[in-house]
């Protein structure tokens, strides 16, 4: 596991951060202490998009990368967009190499976020979701992209298209964060928007062209997906956070506390048919800890989680109120047998 410790790493001109990683040599029973995992950079860091290709031992770590002298934290058109870049490990992640930075042969100055995990498709190809945000613009938007690689790694394309023809929902224009994720010959773009849903892109050719953006049934805040599949490699688990309440949207105010209530709640819906439709949401955990951190998007932050399946076990890593990161376990075969809405209100 890794994650940033510190500040966020926009805007600020100095270090605020450092990315740590954390080991577990028993399937997250206990952890080993923290440790620096990238020793020799000066700049922050954002995220750890994690990749193992198939048939390979080689690690890699993609993401946002701002770089000093290649990221402009002044200018407000692009406080968070840097440039998009990985490291790689060939031995089991003690040490890395890096960053190559990404140069999309269609738009080769691209700029813009990637923390969200990515996806090998069933042919090799590799799809990075990344995605740009102009705050200049009252309310701001974004605008999602995916990053396709059928070389690994050696050259890249800009979908749909390059600057500023990337995919936007249609009312507040802000379409982002999306996790890619792949089944078979489909493949999933699951995406954060202020609309009160969830959105959805399909491709069936292997990532090259895609659906249009579409609202699914899953009720989110403005707020991440969080998407894995099951271990039987087909049915898809989305954590969210079945709460939206309809405030004028101004972009993300971290100062508003409704807003950042709705995190507060995680519940899982399944799918059968990769994303067309969705089971009922189960509630699985909300946090319960007194609300005594004076800015609101602390107090109730139980967004952002990365689940992955192993065994059975549906394993959650949780940045709780960004204070803790937290590692939650829960057999699969409980997903089904969550409470739902009407039978905790009969409580």
């Amino acid at each position: 596991m890794m994650f940033p410790a510190g500040d966020h790493y926009a805007p600020h001109k100095t270090k605020v951060n450092t990315m740590l990683a954390v080991r577990s040599k028993d399937r997250g029973v206990t952890w080993g202490n923290p440790y620096v995992a990238f020793r020799n950079i000066d700049y922050n860091q954002h995220g750890f998009v994690a990749l193992v290709p198939r048939g390979s031992k080689r690690i890699y770590s993609f993401g946002t990368q701002p770089i000093w002298g290649l990221y402009s934290p002044d200018n407000p058109a692009i406080n968070e967009n840097t440039p998009i870049g990985f490291f790689y490990s060939d031995d089991d992640g003690y040490t890395w190499t890096g960053p190559e930075i990404i140069s999309p042969e269609n738009d080769p100055g691209y700029i813009g976020m990637a923390v969200m995990q990515m996806c090998e498709t069933s042919k090799g190809t590799w799809l990075l979701s990344t995605y740009d945000n102009n705050k200049i613009k009252e309310p701001q938007t974004v605008t999602q992209y995916i990053l396709r690689s059928t070389d690994q790694g050696a050259s890249w394309r800009l979908l749909p298209d390059g600057r500023p023809n990337g995919w936007s929902e249609p009312g507040l224009k802000c379409l982002g964060e999306g996790r890619v994720i792949s089944a078979g010959d489909r493949i999933l773009l699951l995406c954060r928007t202020p609309t009160g849903r969830l959105w959805a892109l399909w491709s069936g050719d292997d990532g090259r062209t895609w659906t249009e953006p579409r609202p699914t049934p899953l009720v989110q805040p403005d707020a991440p997906p969080m998407l894995c599949l099951l271990s039987d490699g087909m049915t898809l688990c989305c954590l969210h956070h079945n709460r939206h309440h309809k405030t004028e949207y101004t972009g993300l105010n971290i100062f508003e506390p409704l807003q950042m209530k709705d995190r507060s709640e995680i519940w899982v819906s399944l799918s059968a048919d990769f994303g067309e439709t969705w089971s009922e949401p189960g509630f699985l955990f909300c946090n319960a800890l007194y609300p005594d951190r004076k800015m609101p998007f602390f107090n109730h932050q139980c967004s952002y989680i990365d689940p992955f399946s192993d065994g059975g076990a549906l394993h959650l890593s949780v940045p709780h109120r960004w204070q803790q990161a937290l590692h939650l376990s829960i057999d699969e075969s409980e997903l089904r047998n969550l409470p739902k809405r009407d039978e905790l209100l009969a409580l």
